[in-house]
C-alpha cells in the first residue's frame, strides 16, 4: 500500500511540474496554433489601432512585469502636465543627490546626471524615450509630483482613461522597488514590479498615440545629443532597432514607436508601432525569448507576414455582406415585425489575400439585452440602437466584432 501511495504521490508531483513547465511564471502561456505567426513570447497582442481589431492574441489578458515599457505612461503623463501648463518643455529641472545616483547606477540604463546640475524636460524625456535612462525618468516624474507615490497616482489616473483598471504600478520607472532607494514605496516588497498585460499595453499605447501624438516623433528621433555638463556631451542612439533604415526594419512598413524594457523578472519586452499603407498596428510581446536581437527579428518578422499573407478591406456598408445578415424578426410585437440592421460606422477589416467576405464566414450575434428566448430580437427598439455585432472571422487571426444597429423604432405591444 505505501508503494502504491509513493507512486500516486510521485506522479502528482510530475504533473505538477509539468504544469509548471507551460507556466509563464504564473500564466499558461495559450497560443492559436492556427495563428498566422507565433510569437516567441510569455505573452503577446497585436491590434489595429484605427479599427481596434485584434490580429494576434497569446495569454494577452494576465498582467506581468513589463520593465522600462512603463516610460509610456510616464511620458503621456509629462505630456498631459505640459498641456495643463504645470511643466514647459524648456522647464530646467535641477538633479538631486539621489537622482544623480540612480542616473550613474551601473545596473540601470543612463545617460550620466551630476548633482546641482540642470536639464530640460525636452532633454530628460529625450534620453527617456530614446536610452531608456532611469534617472531622467525619476527627475522627471518627481519635478512633477514631488515623490513616487504621487506620480503613481497620475500613471493611474491615465491608464483608466484607456480603458485600463488591473495595473499594478509601484513606480515611474518600472524597476523593482528597492531600486528606487529613498524613493521605493514604504511598506512594499523590494520586488515589486508594475504589473501590466499585453492588452493593457496596446490599450495604452492606442491611447496616447491618439491623445499625444507628439509621441511619436519624440520616439522616431534616431539621434540626439544629450549635454551633460557645458563641457561634455553624450550622443544618444534610439535603441529601437525597428526604425526606418535599421537593420531590423520591416520591409514595406514605417515603425515609429514605442519602447522595450528589461529586467530579470519581466525578461525583453516590446511595444513597437508603425504603419503600411495608412493603417496603424500596435504590437505588444512580453517576456520575449532569446536575447534583442532575436526580439528585433521576431517582430520585423511578424510586421511582415501581416503585410504579405493580409490586405486591408474596407467595410462601409452591411450590403456587402451576405444577405441573411441584414434583416432580423422582432418578437413581442402586436404584428410580426422585421428590422433591417447596419453598421455603426464604416470600418476596415485585415483579411487574407484573395478571400471574400463569404470565406471570411460572417455571422451575426444578438447583445443579451435584445436577445429574446427563441433567440430573436426583442423590442422595444429604437432606430439607431446598437443591437449586436457582425463577427467576422479572418483566417490566421482573433474573431473581430463589428457592432451594429437597428433601422427600425419598434414599440413593445403584447400579443
Amino acid at each position: 500500500m505505501k508503494k502504491v501511495k509513493s507512486f500516486i504521490i510521485k506522479c502528482l508531483l510530475l504533473i505538477l511540474s509539468l504544469n509548471m513547465s507551460l507556466l509563464g511564471l504564473g500564466g499558461l502561456v495559450k497560443a492559436d496554433s492556427n495563428s498566422f505567426y507565433q510569437m516567441k513570447a510569455r505573452s503577446a497582442y497585436a491590434i489595429d489601432a484605427d479599427s481596434g481589431q485584434v490580429l494576434y492574441e497569446k495569454n494577452a489578458k494576465k498582467t506581468y512585469p513589463i520593465a522600462s515599457v512603463t516610460k509610456i505612461v510616464t511620458l503621456a503623463v509629462i505630456e498631459q502636465d505640459i498641456r495643463d501648463h504645470k511643466l514647459s518643455w524648456n522647464q530646467k529641472i535641477t538633479i538631486s543627490p539621489d537622482v544623480a545616483q540612480m542616473a550613474n547606477d551601473p545596473r540601470c540604463s543612463n545617460v550620466q546626471l551630476n548633482a546641482g546640475e540642470k536639464y530640460t524636460v525636452k532633454q530628460l524625456v529625450d534620453s527617456m524615450m530614446l536610452v531608456s535612462a532611469d534617472g531622467s525618468t525619476e527627475a522627471l516624474a518627481l519635478a512633477d509630483a514631488g515623490s513616487t507615490a504621487a506620480f503613481n497616482k497620475k500613471m493611474q489616473q491615465l491608464v483608466r482613461k484607456a480603458g485600463v483598471t488591473d495595473a499594478k504600478i509601484y513606480n515611474m520607472v518600472g524597476l523593482p522597488n528597492s531600486f528606487m532607494g529613498v524613493h521605493s514605496l514604504k511598506g512594499v516588497d523590494k520586488d515589486a514590479e508594475n504589473l501590466f498585460s499585453a492588452r493593457d499595453l496596446a490599450l495604452i499605447s492606442k491611447y496616447v498615440i491618439a491623445k499625444y501624438p507628439e509621441t511619436l516623433k519624440i520616439t522616431s528621433t534616431k539621434f540626439a545629443d544629450f549635454d551633460v555638463s557645458k563641457n561634455q556631451k553624450e550622443h544618444m542612439v534610439n535603441i529601437n532597432s525597428l526604425l526606418p533604415q535599421n537593420g531590423a526594419a520591416p520591409k514595406d512598413w514605417n515603425v515609429d514607436g514605442l519602447k522595450t524594457g528589461n529586467t530579470d523578472e519581466a525578461g525583453k519586452c516590446i511595444v513597437s508601432t508603425g504603419t503600411y499603407n495608412g493603417r496603424r498596428v500596435i504590437v505588444v510581446a512580453l517576456h520575449t525569448k532569446g536575447d534583442w536581437n532575436d526580439q528585433s527579428k521576431m517582430q520585423k518578422e511578424f510586421y511582415e507576414a501581416l503585410s504579405n499573407g493580409y490586405q486591408v478591406v474596407p467595410l462601409t456598408s452591411i450590403k456587402a455582406l451576405p444577405k441573411n445578415l441584414r434583416t432580423y424578426h422582432v418578437v413581442h410585437a402586436k404584428k410580426q415585425h422585421s428590422t433591417g440592421v447596419k453598421l455603426t460606422a464604416p470600418t476596415a477589416v485585415w483579411l487574407p489575400k484573395n478571400t471574400n467576405w463569404q470565406q471570411a464566414k460572417p455571422s451575426f450575434q444578438l447583445d443579451h439585452q435584445h436577445k429574446s428566448m427563441t433567440g430573436q430580437l426583442e423590442a422595444p427598439l429604437k432606430k439607431g440602437e446598437k443591437v449586436g455585432w457582425i463577427n467576422i472571422h479572418p483566417a490566421g487571426m482573433p474573431t473581430m466584432k463589428i457592432p451594429v444597429q437597428s433601422t427600425k423604432t419598434i414599440q413593445k405591444t403584447l400579443f
